[in-house]
């Protein structure tokens, strides 16, 4: 037996529902007997014919991702100087305040250095003192006379310099009061602790990563876009939704993309800043970003069966809800296989004939069925 190809098999399918329908029409009609009322009864009177809603929908349509909620800036803190971490005052999920302790090194030493640097402040300040006075009283006994020029130039000279060790030792001591500061490690500004990099008894050096802290000012969404759909990402407009409230829409606008891509995935990192997001936009939840293209015009796709064209344009035979048909020009973009892509002429929702157009006409009544999908 020769096989039949799968279009051939559904215009049999079709016609078959067809020829089906109007039979039964028939023996429904017999059935009626002389009493039934074909003006009162619309389904009993007219052809039946296979239908279908028209439908409009952009003509590129929305691309989803899978994103994650991130901080805008999210730094490791360390201390400015080396020691032994005595205490860590703070546990990763904790929020904090711009000035909050975080952690503290053993002070000790610290505070050693501060008492020398106080203690050589004091002695260069009374040899300033000295040598001022020195400067003084050689000053006036060279006006009278009574001393050279050497001696009272040397004087000048020792009460500069024990004025110069004097403002050393003075910013000496700041320093030393800021390193004992520096023993304690606060927070820069309000945010989330995300990681915590140190513990007690351990011996850090300066600079070193010690406490990771993401401000909450800013969310962002990250995610890894496929080369195809970069330049789409630039133009077109995002939202995203929470895995946990898929409900909720949060505007999104591209604030980073990567130039290059990553050399396993091959995809383009991406962070998108959300400017809504509220207390319930937690960091580290899931999200899906979507992205529509930039005007993307909306369109509907019918069957090319269902166009008819007598000279003046393709059209379309729109049922009414009473069963009339009307013809309506349509504007088509272009055809894609068994499709036609249209872009006017017919409302969404309309229903149009799709099988036997041309044994239609202006204002006949039909039977509507709906098309199956095989």
């Amino acid at each position: 037996m020769r096989r039949i190809g799968h279009k051939t098999r559904n215009s049999l399918i079709a016609i078959g529902l067809l020829l089906g329908a109007g039979g039964a029409a028939a023996v429904v009609a017999k059935g009626q007997g002389v009493g039934a009322d074909p003006a009162k009864d619309p389904s009993l009177v007219g052809r039946p014919v296979l239908t279908t809603v028209v439908r409009f929908a952009p003509e590129q349509p929305s691309r989803t991702f899978m994103a994650t909620i991130r901080p805008r800036i999210e730094a490791d803190q360390g201390f400015r100087v080396a020691g032994k971490v005595a205490e860590r005052l703070v546990q990763t999920g904790r929020v904090v305040k711009a000035g909050e302790a975080l952690a503290r090194l053993d002070d000790a030493d610290l505070k050693l250095q501060k008492e020398q640097a106080e203690a050589e402040l004091a002695a260069s300040r009374m040899a300033m003192e000295q040598t001022s006075a020195d400067e003084k009283r050689g000053a006036q006994l060279l006006a009278k006379g009574w001393t050279a020029r050497a001696v009272h130039d040397r004087q000048r000279a020792a009460a500069e310099e024990a004025r110069g060790r004097n403002r050393r030792a003075q910013r000496t001591v700041e320093l030393a009061a800021n390193a004992l500061g520096y023993a304690t490690l606060r927070a820069d500004a309000d945010g989330v602790v995300t990681a915590t990099l140190i513990e007690p008894g351990q011996v850090v050096a300066a600079g070193q990563p010690a406490i990771r802290i993401a401000r909450q000012n800013e969310k962002e969404a990250a995610v890894a876009l496929p080369e195809a759909f970069v330049a789409r990402a630039r133009d077109g407009a995002a939202s995203v939704t929470l895995w946990a409230e898929p409900h909720k829409i949060y505007r999104a606008t591209l604030r980073e993309l990567s130039p290059a891509a990553d050399p396993a995935t091959r995809t383009f990192a991406a962070r998108f800043s959300l400017p809504d997001a509220d207390d319930r936009v937690a960091l580290g939840m899931s999200a899906t970003l979507t992205i529509s293209a930039p005007g993307s015009a909306k369109v509907a796709r019918v069957p090319s069966s269902a166009l008819f064209d007598q000279g003046k344009g393709p059209s379309l035979w729109v049922v009414g809800e009473d069963g009339v048909t009307t013809l309506k020009p349509v504007a088509v973009l272009r055809y894609e296989g068994a499709d036609a892509v249209v872009t006017s002429g017919v409302a969404d929702g309309v229903r149009i004939v799709t099988l036997g157009v041309q044994k239609l006409a202006a204002g006949e009544r039909v039977r509507p069925i709906s098309q199956l999908a095989f």
